[in-house]
């Protein structure tokens, strides 16, 4: 199949150090400046995701705007130094100050939502040359606040670079900033974020059950996250549950 995609940035320039650089001051100075000051943002790391080296993919239940930067600031430096984020090419791609941003800000690549132009190409590239990536696989933002059916391509990309996958939950988000705002809700509202234990495939395991499973992981993440911080832990279920 042809691949009528726009022409994409090489892998190299997503390791860019003075882009890192820029990204440092961004993300962890003025960006997390901004966050903080409306919204009350707490982290739990699994000890694994800090010996993580070279690519590995983060999969993300998707909530608001705030996912990106929030997760984003919230891994460690050693890995978030170079993550590159996929992002809705439609909404971020198609005007040139929000894909300045976006480029800047998330390091990001766009994501096609018509699978045959060709969204997997980059990813793939990135991650097989030892970029992490950020994937939220529900496909867009969630409009209950609930964790959707994941796809099973996102999943499939870790799978193809031979990489692990970081289940990670976000909560709260939705409540601090639901589709349709601009800027969070007032009151600083909580917002908790967990990275999981890094995962691959089992051997046997079908791109379906590893996809499920996935899914399972960041469910029961959220789950325990959203009693911490008081957020309805119903969330965490899906009213199409991911077929194995």
């Amino acid at each position: 199949m042809t691949d009528h995609t726009l022409p994409q940035p090489a892998p190299t320039k997503y390791r860019s150090r003075s882009r890192a650089t820029l990204r440092f001051l961004l993300q962890r100075v003025l960006f997390r400046g901004l966050v903080r000051s409306t919204i009350t943002q707490t982290v739990t790391i699994a000890p694994a995701v800090r010996r993580l080296d070279g690519g590995f993919l983060v999969i993300a239940n998707h909530t608001s705007h705030l996912d990106a930067p929030i997760i984003a600031q919230s891994l460690p430096r050693k890995q978030s130094r170079f993550l590159a984020t996929g992002v809705a090419y439609d909404y971020f791609f198609t005007s040139w100050h929000k894909r300045l941003f976006v480029r800047w800000l998330f390091n990001a690549f766009p994501i096609y939502r018509e699978a045959a132009r060709g969204s997997a190409k980059v990813p793939r590239a990135l991650l097989r040359s030892g970029v992490p990536v950020l994937l939220f696989p529900e496909g867009g933002r969630q409009k209950n606040g609930t964790i959707a059916d994941f796809k099973a391509g996102s999943i499939k990309l870790a799978v193809d670079a031979g990489v692990p996958i970081v289940p990670t939950a976000v909560i709260g988000g939705f409540e601090a900033m639901p589709k349709g705002r601009s800027w969070p809700v007032s009151g600083r509202p909580p917002v908790r974020v967990v990275f999981g234990e890094p995962v691959t495939a089992r051997d046997e395991e079908s791109l379906s059950e590893l996809t499920a499973r996935v899914r399972q992981l960041v469910a029961e993440l959220f789950a325990a996250g959203a009693d911490d911080i008081g957020v309805g832990s119903e969330h965490a279920e899906s009213p199409e549950r991911t077929k194995k």
